[in-house]
């Protein structure tokens, strides 16, 4: 006889993060997630990587399929099933399995949303036409590169400039292919300030990636055959011609479901949720892309969808779904892209987010070498540290260059969760070898000059 049943909704990495940890912590719970798509547990990560020939095969982005981790964990995976209905006052969900168009009612004594995001869509025509992606899934990914494969195009167009456009940007270009990249706003990565932006912008003209600015898109346009052939930009007379358009104009939390059945969804649009990961309603959680987070800095309610951020979150919704008790204690917005030669990373609040949270900011940016000057290799390293004047509260840090960006804007992070100001950040025992960095880290460096100026 089980103890009790867990259905999770949503079998990507906050929902099977959710199952796995509840199966592990009660294995005599029987888990059941339910996924609309055709696959679970993959990295939508790396779909760049796989549509630039880095990463040759689908299948080497999926961590489990529903055998393995029926088999293995004991966990009941069904994909092609969506979720259309949750009956929280009789603890039911009803799915449509996709495959046979029958409705099927699951049972439930806890539930985990897991629904994830959604990329979002332009209000303009054409957005339907075809040759026009979004690379929302896995079989998205592999719908767009048997198209590649299939018409060897030579023209792009990417409709935004975030983390996903220049990724897939600098994958087609990978691929030999000439890309130009359509962006609202007047920076490209427009969670960066604008000064460490146009050091990404100059990579991507060096990498031969057109960038067109400030520009509107009004319309799509397709041929005779209905297949997309142009991107017609406000108060622009050109037509960009291109053989495909990518649309990557940010992400939306699917609520839509959570909505419909009573859950309160927060200031962001996103679900709102406890630390614990509790929704307002008896027995269920959320996690993920659908969920909005605590800010480390601020504070406040925050919609940063990040694969990290998922897969923690469903690991503390999967436990206390069990009876557990754990916290997640927020988001700092930790993040790292790799654009052509360049990584870029930030973490914790921009200049213009700090202002709008009402912080009085100082910023500094220094350049410093990534290694010993004498040590062969090495490049310049970018550093750009945001404090509160007066406190030198450590509020956010923006790293660009070649090497030695990842794991260094990790420091930043964890400097945030401790709310540590620049004077302890420039006093941090940080590791020294010449291959690895300068006696005085630019980490360092970037604090301590930063220091000058919050007092």
């Amino acid at each position: 006889m089980r103890e009790g049943r867990l259905v999770v909704v949503g079998g990507s990495a906050a929902g099977m993060s959710a199952a796995a940890r509840a199966k592990r912590r009660r294995p005599e719970w029987e888990v059941v997630v339910l996924e609309r798509g055709p696959h679970i547990s993959y990295s939508a990560c790396g779909l760049p990587y796989y549509i630039s020939g880095e990463v040759k095969r689908p299948d080497e982005l999926v961590v489990l399929t529903p055998e393995r981790v029926r088999k293995e964990r004991g966990i009941e995976a069904l994909v092609r099933h969506e979720v259309v209905e949750v009956q929280p006052s009789r603890r039911l969900v009803i799915a449509l399995d996709l495959e046979t168009s029958q409705e099927r009612a699951f049972s439930y004594d806890k539930l985990v949303l897991a629904m994830g995001g959604a990329p979002k869509v332009p209000e303009v025509p054409g957005v339907d036409l075809k040759w026009v992606f979004r690379v929302r899934d896995l079989q998205d990914g592999i719908g767009l590169q048997e198209y590649i494969e299939r018409e060897n195009p030579r023209r792009a167009v990417v409709v935004g400039g975030g983390y996903i456009g220049l990724e897939m940007a600098d994958a087609f270009r990978r691929r030999g292919i000439h890309v130009t990249v359509v962006e609202q706003a007047d920076q490209v990565l427009g969670m960066l300030d604008p000064d460490v932006a146009a050091l990404v912008e100059e990579e991507l003209a060096r990498r031969e990636i057109r960038v067109v600015k400030s520009a509107e898109m009004v319309r799509l346009e397709g041929d005779s055959e209905g297949r997309f052939c142009a991107v017609h930009l406000k108060d622009h007379v050109e037509r960009y011609w291109a053989d495909f358009a990518l649309l990557a104009v940010g992400v939306q939390p699917e609520v839509e479901l959570a909505r419909s059945c009573g859950v309160a969804i927060g200031p962001t649009g996103a679900i709102s949720v406890s630390p614990k990961m509790e929704t307002n309603l008896p027995n269920v959680y959320a996690a993920g892309d659908c969920t909005e987070a605590r800010h480390v800095v601020t504070g406040r309610p925050a919609y940063i969808p990040l694969g990290t951020t998922a897969n923690k979150q469903g690991r503390v919704a999967g436990e206390n779904a069990v009876g557990g008790f754990r916290v997640f204690r927020g988001v700092a917005g930790t993040a790292v892209v790799k654009v052509g030669d360049l990584e870029v990373a930030r973490t914790g609040l921009s200049t213009k987010e700090a202002e709008e949270a009402g912080f009085q900011v100082v910023s500094k940016n220094i350049i410093a070498r990534s290694r010993a000057g004498y040590y062969p290799g090495g490049y310049p390293l970018t550093v750009k540290v945001i404090a509160e004047k007066g406190s030198g509260r450590l509020l956010g840090a923006q790293l660009v260059g070649r090497e030695g960006v990842a794991l260094r804007v990790n420091v930043f992070a964890a400097a945030l969760s401790a709310r540590m100001t620049v004077e302890e950040v420039g006093q941090m025992d940080l590791a020294y070898a010449p291959p690895f960095s300068p006696v005085w880290d630019p980490i360092l460096i970037a604090a301590n000059e930063a220091l000058k100026l919050v007092r």
